[in-house]
């Protein structure tokens, strides 16, 4: 019998529980900061924020990457590996990737296709979708199939999600 073909969007090499966490983790802190870093920003024609949206998401890649190497370091007691280096900064892209429809979206306004305003509002609305669809994510790392109630769960994250930029928008700007 032969290895059925796999789908574009299917891996080789199913992930270890360990890496898909990583990356759900930081596919979810990538989402809520980009869009914490959206929600304050003042558009006008000459300002859209690119540069905002995609500076919070390399910082936070830079630092996340930073942070998960320590701890690798204090849970194995060893300096981490090449190898276990590398592995952190793949398990981190899935933050970098939170900024590139958002900056796409107010790209649209930088070329005059959007107003500023409906662009950074797009954005917003991307980032959420994102956050939302992480439920989904899950369930796909699980090999399980999406149900109503799973749909509920992602529209609740999403909702949760704006709570957490909510507060963290009011203490910090």
């Amino acid at each position: 019998m032969s290895t059925p073909p796999y789908l574009p969007t299917e891996r080789r090499r199913p992930l270890s529980r360990s890496s898909a966490a990583s990356r759900i983790s930081a596919y979810v802190y990538g989402n809520i900061l980009v869009l914490a870093a959206l929600v304050p920003i003042t558009t006008s024609p000459e300002y859209i924020g690119i540069a905002i949206v995609a500076g919070t998401a390399l910082s936070t890649f830079i630092a996340h990457v930073f942070a998960e190497s320590v701890s690798q370091t204090v849970r194995t007691g060893e300096q981490i590996s090449r190898s276990e280096r590398l592995e952190e900064l793949r398990d981190s892209v899935p933050i970098l990737s939170s900024a590139v429809l958002p900056c796409l979206i107010l790209a649209t306004a930088w070329l005059g296709w959007l107003e500023p305003r409906t662009a950074q509002l797009l954005a917003e609305v991307a980032v959420l979708v994102r956050i939302g669809s992480t439920v989904l994510v899950v369930r796909r790392l699980q090999h399980r199939r999406p149900t109503t109630r799973t749909v509920m769960a992602a529209v609740g994250v999403a909702l949760l999600a704006t709570v957490v930029v909510v507060v963290k928008v009011v203490l910090t700007h």
